[in-house]
């Protein structure tokens, strides 16, 4: 990020870090008390978060000079007003609350993405790739395979920017990214742990490794519906386009490329390692006012910032300039995801309170595969999707009576019987909606809106938040019902 923000950044790790660190403990009690906090919770709690999601809805839209100026401080302020008054009512339950929030979901979430998003930057494809709907679709392929095996956020940031440079001969290509987002930044991610947080958050949980494999008719099924719309799509836009250009031909289609900046591969081999790591090794938890934070992910966080900081020495910074890499996106995202992780903290603990929350009616709802892919697919629409994956994974468990330490036995086939077989197919229901549904809108996931800035950053005209939405609604709804009545009802 810019070098005034990275020192603002720093500070403020600094400040947090020196509470956990001197800050006495609070009571012994504060789980518990956190819990009963979210069963006490109104609904209204919640209208922060609304405040945040509307402005980047509407600000962008109807005010975008003013946004443009002042997003860092809509969303600092959205957060304060929320945590002021929660904190004179709730002390020091409020700060544990935070701390807990940034330290162990928001610190590593942004870490793990300036991480690939920094790595990944320093690969350039250098190339003269013509943007035709056989090359665009082999790009959006590509990307379904990588987003399983790198990441949602490492496969968008690799392929975006000679996505870009490939279609920059195109007056009309704004749907080739909206169907980027789509796919690369969403769907490709279903397949593996690796692929996107919440099926990370599951492996950390207890589901093996290689359970999410079971999706995988359910990713041919949505990603095959998509990339086909999107092949019919695009080829009648470039017929349009060069029929209202007489006398001009597509450019030539030389298809030759050299990759720059090859070594960031391994450094992106190192990343994952770093985050496969930490699923699989056990380490004590170093527990300060309330916190507990895991050394194991202590180190993998470390590491991370360490191969992040080894890409930017030994990358020639010629390669990132001609790549167009710049710290925008990322510092967009950092703050506007400082905004909803901290506005966020009402409504995750009301629906984790299930039916003694506020949010009961909504939860006891849920019974069916069917009703826990849309719910919890709608949620991840616009909520954080992996604290909302667990959220709907621990409520199944309630349901069916299934122990945490039972999660591996149960999905690994060692438990066999109707109960197994009915929590794996609450569990395939809510993997799906989490990770496929983030797709429905910019802040579903946050490659969506890495992937927005750095297009409008080239030029092209991306939809508005609704008009994305209305995109997500034509396009990937029709499809989630498909798979619907195939698989979950």
């Amino acid at each position: 990020m810019g070098g005034r923000s990275a020192v603002l950044a720093l500070l403020a790790a600094a400040g947090l870090a020196a509470i956990v660190a001197f800050a006495p403990e609070p009571r012994a009690d504060s789980a518990e008390a956190l819990e009963r906090l979210g069963r006490s919770l109104p609904v209204w709690t919640g209208l922060p978060f609304a405040g945040m999601l509307l402005s980047i809805a509407l600000f962008p839209l109807l005010a975008p000079g003013f946004w443009h100026r002042n997003f860092k401080k809509v969303a600092v302020a959205w957060a304060i007003v929320f945590f002021a008054p929660f904190l004179l009512e709730y002390g020091s339950l409020a700060i544990v609350k935070l701390l807990e929030v940034l330290l162990v979901d928001y610190v590593p979430f942004l870490i793990l993405l300036w991480g690939l998003y920094t790595v990944s930057g320093g690969i350039l494809l250098r190339a003269t790739l013509v943007g035709t709907p056989l090359l665009n679709a082999g790009f959006l392929g590509a990307g379904l395979v990588l987003a399983s095996l790198m990441g949602t956020t490492g496969a968008a940031m690799l392929l975006v920017r000679p996505l870009l440079r490939a279609n920059a001969w195109r007056r009309r290509k704004t749907h080739v990214f909206v169907f980027f987002i789509f796919m690369v930044a969403n769907l490709g991610g279903l397949l593996t742990p690796l692929g996107d947080p919440p099926l990370f958050l599951g492996f950390i949980h207890g589901v093996p490794f290689f359970w999410t494999l079971r999706l995988l008719p359910h990713y041919l099924l949505v990603s095959g519906i998509v990339l086909a719309v999107f092949v019919v799509l695009d080829t009648r836009l470039v017929r349009r386009e060069l029929e209202s250009r007489p006398g001009q031909a597509l450019p030539g289609r030389r298809q030759r490329f050299t990759i720059e900046g090859a070594h960031n591969f391994l450094l992106l081999v190192g990343i994952l390692g770093a985050v496969l790591l930490s699923g699989t090794w056990h380490t004590p938890a170093l527990s300060r006012f309330g916190v507990h934070l895991e050394y194991r992910n202590l180190v993998r966080d470390l590491l991370i910032v360490t191969i992040g900081l080894v890409s930017i020495a030994s990358t020639p910074r010629q390669i990132r300039e001609d790549n167009g890499f710049n710290w925008d996106a990322i510092t967009e995202v950092a703050y506007l995801f400082f905004g909803i992780f901290v506005t966020i903290i009402p409504v995750l603990m009301i629906l984790r309170a299930g039916v003694g929350g506020a949010m009961a009616g909504l939860v006891s709802g849920v019974r069916e595969p069917w009703q826990y892919f849309w719910v919890s697919g709608a949620l991840s629409s616009f909520l954080d999707n992996a604290p909302t994956y667990l959220t709907f994974m621990t409520m199944a468990m309630g349901q069916l009576g299934i122990e945490p330490s039972q999660v591996t036995a149960v999905l690994s086939g060692a438990a066999p019987g109707a109960v197994a077989d009915r929590f794996a197919a609450c569990l395939t229901a809510i993997s799906a909606g989490a990770v496929m549904m983030g797709a429905n809108t910019y802040i579903g996931n946050a490659p969506n809106f890495m992937v927005l800035s750095i297009a409008r950053s080239h030029g092209v005209k991306m939809p508005s938040f609704f008009g994305y939405m209305l995109w997500s609604g034509l396009v990937l709804l029709p499809a989630f019902l498909i798979v619907t009545f195939v698989f979950f009802w």
